[in-house]
């Protein structure tokens, strides 16, 4: 797509020479018009003659705007008519304007009146685009009028956009069925609406300096699209850069981290109690066979190891550094770990940002990049990583291995983490403290774990992003592999910032996260429980096929609520063919129901759950089964789990894999029958109807957004 970027920079380097920070609105439209933005046709008239002679040209009605530099909101200044019918009312409302503005502003610049061909009809829409302090440029869609005004129903994505992306956008809002011709209306031209956010998006990437941008309203309708009203804020300053890393030294340096061939203590101890003790036990009693190295310049051996005045004696190379001293005596440790070639400190210490004191962090910061040192921290419990047998942190051990890679901000949450990953069997590959995020931050575990074959999940906790634009580089390049799931912690309003601009106060930091995390491709959880049970659940879940799910239940009230569940997971309840219903209605008496969910009621034996269990999993139009059980002495719990593990065992020896998740509704017996269940790959939980669903729901929007439904 070619662009006048010419003609743009041109425009933007005048304005800001000038020491203003917006554009007048003929500046505006000719921004525009050199991205192939649509707006009204339109002139400047300084006189009134102007005026008249620009609205015969243009085609009555007209609208008459004034253009100040010194007058932004025109509206307010009485600065804008609309419906100027014809020449008499053109220069009436010429000499009107120029007085309004006067009265308003008495010294402001005024530079004439444009004169706009006055749009209308279809649907309001609001195009924008805004300056994120954590993604940067975003640009936002949303109807126009009370809906955007009074429901914030508004949906945003990083810039730029690809048009399946802004298509997308189109489809994000609540009121999206608007767009497509409700009650009777016409469906709004949707190309050619989302190509205009592709090139809003394009041209804020294209220039950075471009802080706010506002087309408001959009008259969008079958025949296209056009721009009633632009406005353009400017940053003012210089437009900052955040740190760039390779990716190739970002999996360098964390590969070193994470599989190292020795680990310095600094602050190692003999005494009990002490941090730099248990960091000691714990990389001894974990198992990790590489070297570890004390450092206390007031001992001779700590543990039965030879320890060191500093990490500068140490024979030999040193992959990783323990921190485990007062955050005063850090800098100077830091630099000794500059000169000895160490490539990856872990600060476990406090007293840093998080108290306040940001001299002290920037400091680090300062050595540590000069140094050519990844830090990960300061203020954090250490990390773990299960196939190294590396326990680097002073909290409990930990030694259950599996697939999952967790990460948190909070010691606390990792805390939690560890204790449900312990009780739930669920094993961990990682559990990693990331803290103040001075920084190695979310994008570099991503960097790592997408390519980690010990890792097949990644869930994070998390309270910011340091930059999101690169986590959501790294998440889109993971998802694609192995499931995201992220619990975005803190929910904040942004809109104080720019209450200005109409786009820039809508965009609520949460929905902003909200909606950017699902372009990422990450798997949003509502909870910490939530992203525990998905991290534990999802990867046991083979990818679905198609979006047909299926309930088969034994009791009617936990069919009405697993479809309740069902569609507030975004779900769809397959619509059963005349032929399907007929061959379930084979197996279930008279007084249970066929449809979807089919219910075979609660009296019938162990043979009907397996024949409608089997149907379900052999019938190659249903991709998803969600079960229904109750408790009764006809079909008592394990019964029920043993018959549903054994027929799902036979599809899967058939090469027949589909998700299968089960509610159980009974007396205690429903909780083990559930863990047989679970370590089966049957992802089960009694008393609850929406958590297996949730997981189900989890999975399919990774399989979505990684492209792999069919």
């Amino acid at each position: 797509m070619s662009y006048d970027a010419e003609t743009v920079r041109e425009i933007l380097d005048k304005v800001r020479a000038e020491g203003r920070d917006s554009l007048t609105a003929p500046e505006g439209k000719r921004v525009c018009d050199a991205y192939g933005i649509p707006t009204p046709g339109e002139g400047l008239a300084a006189t009134a003659d102007e005026a008249v002679a620009l609205a015969e040209k243009i085609g009555f009605p007209v609208v008459l705007k004034i253009v100040s530099p010194d007058i932004l909101h025109k509206t307010e200044a009485g600065g804008v008519l609309v419906g100027v019918s014809d020449s008499d009312a053109a220069r009436a409302g010429f000499d009107q304007i120029i007085a309004n503005a006067k009265n308003y502003k008495a010294d402001a610049q005024i530079d004439g009146v444009q004169v706009q061909q006055m749009v209308g009809g279809g649907q309001e829409v609001i195009i924008g685009a805004t300056t994120d302090p954590t993604f940067g440029k975003v640009v936002a869609f949303g109807l126009g009028g009370v809906l955007v005004e009074v429901l914030k129903d508004v949906t945003f994505r990083l810039a730029p956009v690809s048009q399946d992306e802004a298509l997308s956008m189109l489809d994000g809002i609540a009121a999206a069925e608007v767009l497509k011709g409700a009650r009777g209306a016409d469906p709004v031209d949707a190309d050619t609406l989302a190509d205009v956010l592709r090139r809003v998006s394009e041209l804020v990437t294209d220039f950075p300096e471009i802080s706010e941008f506002d087309l408001n309203p959009v008259f969008a309708s079958k025949d296209g699209a056009v721009a009633a009203d632009v406005r353009i804020i400017l940053q003012t300053g210089p437009v900052p850069q955040k740190r760039q890393i390779p990716q190739e030294e970002i999996l360098r340096v964390m590969t070193k981290m994470m599989n190292p061939t020795a680990v310095a203590v600094i602050g190692a101890s003999d005494q009990d109690g002490k941090i730099g003790n248990s960091v000691m036990k714990n990389l001894i009693n974990g198992g990790y066979q590489g070297g570890i190295h004390p450092i206390n310049p007031k001992a001779d051996e700590i543990m039965g190891r030879k320890a060191y005045k500093s990490v500068k004696d140490i024979p030999g190379d040193v992959d990783v550094a323990v921190f485990a001293i007062p955050a005063k005596f850090v800098p100077a440790a830091l630099e000794e770990c500059g000169d000895k070639g160490i490539p990856a400190a872990v600060l476990i210490p406090s007293g840093f940002a998080e108290t306040g004191n940001h001299e002290l962090q920037d400091e680090i910061v300062e050595i540590a990049e000069r140094r050519n040192i990844r830090m990960l921290g300061p203020n954090i419990y250490g990390y773990y990583y299960t196939p190294q047998n590396l326990c680097a942190t002073f909290c409990t051990p930990y030694d259950v291995k599996g697939g999952v890679a967790l990460t948190s901000q909070s010691g606390g949450i990792g805390m939690a983490i560890l204790g449900f990953a312990r009780s739930t069997k669920m094993g961990v590959s990682a559990i990693v403290g990331l803290g103040n995020k001075s920084d190695i931050d979310e994008d570099d575990l991503l960097t790592y774990f997408e390519q980690d074959e010990n890792t097949n999940v990644m869930a994070m906790h998390l309270e910011d992003l340091k930059d999101g634009r690169a986590f959501v580089d790294a998440a889109k390049r993971m998802t694609k592999k192995k499931p995201v799931i992220v619990l975005k912690a803190g929910r904040t309003d942004m809109g104080a910032r720019a209450a200005s601009s109409h786009t820039g106060a809508l965009a609520g930091n949460d929905k902003v996260y909200d909606d950017i995390l699902k372009q990422a491709g990450v798997i949003r959880a509502p909870g910490l429980n939530e992203m525990l049970e998905y991290a534990r659940g999802v990867p046991l879940l083979p990818t679905p096929q198609g979006e047909n799910v299926v309930i088969i239940t034994g009791a009617g009230g936990s069919g009405v609520l697993l479809s309740d569940a069902v569609v507030a997971e975004g779900l769809s309840l397959m619509d059963i063919p005349p032929d399907l219903d007929e061959a379930f209605r084979k197996f279930i008496p008279p007084f249970g129901a066929a449809g979807n969910p089919i219910d075979i009621t609660g009296g019938e034996p162990p043979s009907t759950y397996e024949a409608t269990i089997r149907l379900g999993l052999e019938d190659p139009r249903i991709h998803s089964l969600i079960l229904g059980y109750w408790h009764t002495i006809v079909t008592p719990p394990m019964v029920f789990a043993e018959l549903t593990a054994r027929v799902v065992e036979e599809a899967r020896a058939k090469g027949i894999d589909k998700p299968v998740v089960a509610s159980l509704a009974g007396d205690v017996e429903v909780e083990r029958a559930c863990e047989y269940l679970y370590d089966r790959r049957i992802v089960a939980y009694p008393y609850t109807t929406e958590k297996p669903v949730a997981v189900l729901g989890a999975k399919y929007r990774w399989a979505r957004a990684a492209g792999l439904l069919g």
